[in-house]
């Protein structure tokens, strides 16, 4: 009777990176070759500077639908015209607004700070300070935030990838685009069901560098309108990519709006 043993080489080929098929996802030597790649594409993955917990939820805010520069200035002009965060409190959502103009919706994104803000002075005997997340764990720290007002599983897995240096995995909208196209999940998976599925998939010790990698690679290859495939370092790891031949336009859907 034939032997049913594998063979050591048998279990490496089997693990070894590969496009996978559609609705399946990608194997982990898939995903530990994708981290590699897009690596070895951009240079070294590193994470924004780190910030105080309170300034990445402001300034996960501010860079929602706008560039990193100009979310910058508007966070610069808050942080000029109120140092503390108490004072920033305490201003009206006009005034906040002005201040944040150059950052885009500035209409939206002022009272949405400023409930942040009020939410937390509240629950703090007016004190505005998340210092004790740096000793709490993961699970208390995401509960928190998405509790507060207007804050999603995006903004969340910020505050601890960015503020906290735990193995969070952000997934904005070039993120979602760029894991949907490579299989990581369906059509009609949301922001929420998507942080999940990418913290199950990718290891903790690749989830930073997966979210840089795939933010550089969805703002300069894999475009929401015309993805240039024939010109991608994951092209022939990608189920969604032509094989040959010129990028098809895709069709894209605003799943990953949750901040």
């Amino acid at each position: 009777m034939p032997s049913t043993r594998t063979t050591p080489a048998a279990s490496a080929r089997a693990d070894a990176p590969h496009r996978p098929r559609r609705g399946t996802p990608p194997s982990p030597a898939t995903v530990r070759e994708i981290r590699r790649r897009l690596k070895r594409a951009f240079g070294p993955l590193e994470p924004p500077r780190t910030w105080d917990p309170i300034e990445e939820l402001v300034l996960t805010v501010l860079s929602q639908n706008t560039s990193d520069a100009n979310s910058g200035r508007a966070f610069e002009e808050l942080r000029k015209r109120w140092p503390t965060w108490e004072a920033l409190a305490a201003a009206g959502p006009t005034d906040v607004a002005d201040a944040i103009r150059s950052g885009g919706l500035a209409n939206i994104k002022a009272p949405r700070i400023l409930a942040i803000l009020d939410e937390i002075a509240a629950r703090q005997d007016g004190r505005i300070d998340l210092s004790w997340m740096c000793s709490a764990s993961d699970d208390e720290v995401r509960d928190y935030l998405l509790s507060l007002p207007g804050v999603g599983p995006k903004t969340a897995a910020c505050v601890l990838a960015f503020s906290l240096g735990r193995p969070a995995l952000p997934v904005d909208t070039h993120v979602h685009r760029v894991a949907r196209r490579l299989g990581f999940f369906g059509e009609n998976v949301d922001a929420a069901r998507a942080h999940v599925v990418m913290e199950e998939l990718v290891p903790p010790a690749l989830r930073v560098d997966m979210h840089v990698g795939m933010i550089r690679l969805g703002r300069e290859i894999c475009r929401a309108g015309r993805p240039r495939c024939e010109e991608c370092p994951l092209n022939d790891l990608c189920p969604t990519a032509p094989r040959g031949g010129r990028a098809r336009p895709t069709r894209t859907r605003a799943t990953a709006k949750g901040t």
